[in-house]
């Protein structure tokens, strides 16, 4: 039977004592492309040109691995990440067999980004199962390790959990092109129970972009911590993916739509019960009661009103595009090892200083 034990032996996870430990990173920048299969290849081939790192799709109108497949085969440097693919609204078994075959096709590229969503999502639209989702996240993923290491590794399927049982597998259904190993796995988390699973036995984590630096320093942290150390990981080789909101335009560039629309989404986000935890972070508690009274009365442009500028700073970093690199670095270089922000007022040039000054290397002290 497979046993999170054994992956972390397969896996060569440090101990304990290099929690804490001072190490030198090197950020990596992401953007989300438009899932439009015909406009991928000319897509992909400026941002790889450009100097982004990777690319991102999100399960939300479209498939998130399609648009992928196609990626997979007109670039050559940058990875491919769901951010993020559903994880329950699939099997381990379907999610693994698509997540190899990307794997494969980018030749070691891919990065399984998932994520539980809520369960309206899961019973209503997508009509599955929902329960205790850290826990099932927790046995989904080790399902998902499991079935890998039967291909990979030539172990025996005997995976048998409370939640997904995988027991079969026969040489006939066996990919047999699996030289470039299983893809890594980053989880999505807002709250410390997700939050800890994600230190415990993923890859990463994909922070939830309605943060704030003092959530993410007093409340996520601690959770990865209390996740590593059951897990027995070595943070140093654990991304953390922050898709931030940025405000930032090249000159002559007017950001006041911009703003507005992010300040649309930070109320959207703030009216939701979900998210309460990040707003108390900064002593907001009160607007979240604002919010959702708004909220339940459809007034979009009302609860937009209420997120001033002082409330938008405590989510958003605003900077001119020679003053981004160093704002971000200094807030969050520390932390963050991977970020995604929007760049559609930025030049061709500042986007591309922008982005080589955030990939030179930062240093990161996990003990903060």
């Amino acid at each position: 039977m497979f046993s999170l034990s054994r992956w972390k032996t397969t896996n060569s996870r440090a101990p304990n004592k290099h929690l804490n430990r001072t190490l030198h990173l090197s950020m990596k920048i992401d953007t989300y492309i438009n899932p439009e299969l015909i406009k991928i290849p000319t897509q992909v081939y400026h941002l790889e040109s450009e100097g982004f790192n990777g690319v991102l799709t999100a399960e939300t109108r479209n498939d998130p691995f399609l648009p992928l497949s196609v990626a997979a085969l007109h670039t050559s440097k940058m990875e491919l990440i769901t951010s993020i693919a559903v994880a329950f609204a699939r099997t381990p078994m379907t999610l693994a067999y698509v997540a190899h075959d990307l794997q494969v096709a980018s030749q070691g590229r891919f990065i399984l980004g998932l994520g539980s969503q809520i369960r309206a999502h899961i019973t209503r639209r997508f009509g599955m199962p929902w329960s205790e989702p850290a826990q099932r996240m927790k046995e989904f993923i080790l399902a998902l390790r499991a079935i890998w290491n039967s291909w990979y590794e030539g172990t025996r399927l005997q995976f048998r959990g409370k939640y997904y049982q995988h027991t079969l597998m026969t040489p006939f259904f066996s990919p047999t092109n699996t030289q470039f190993g299983c893809p890594q796995i980053y989880l999505a988390a807002v709250g410390p129970q997700m939050t800890e699973v994600a230190g415990e036995v993923a890859d990463g984590l994909i922070v939830h972009p309605f943060m704030t630096e003092e959530y993410l320093r007093n409340t996520t942290l601690p959770a990865l911590k209390r996740g590593w150390s059951k897990g027995d990981r070595n943070p140093h080789s654990f991304a953390i993916s922050y898709p931030i909101f940025v405000v930032s335009g090249s000159r002559n560039m007017d950001t006041s739509a911009l703003k507005q629309e992010v300040k649309k989404q930070l109320a959207f986000y703030g009216s939701t019960p979900e998210y309460l935890g990040v707003l108390e972070s900064v002593g907001l508690e009160d607007l979240h009661q604002q919010l959702h009274h708004l909220s339940k009365q459809s007034k979009w442009q009302d609860m937009a009103d209420l997120i001033s500028d002082d409330v938008m700073h405590k989510f958003v970093v605003e900077a001119t595009p020679d003053e981004l690199a160093a704002q971000l670095k200094k807030q969050f270089g520390d932390v963050v090892t991977r970020m995604n922000f929007d760049t559609s007022l930025l030049n061709k040039s500042d986007r591309m200083q922008v982005i080589q000054q955030l990939t030179c290397s930062s240093i990161s002290h996990f003990n903060k």
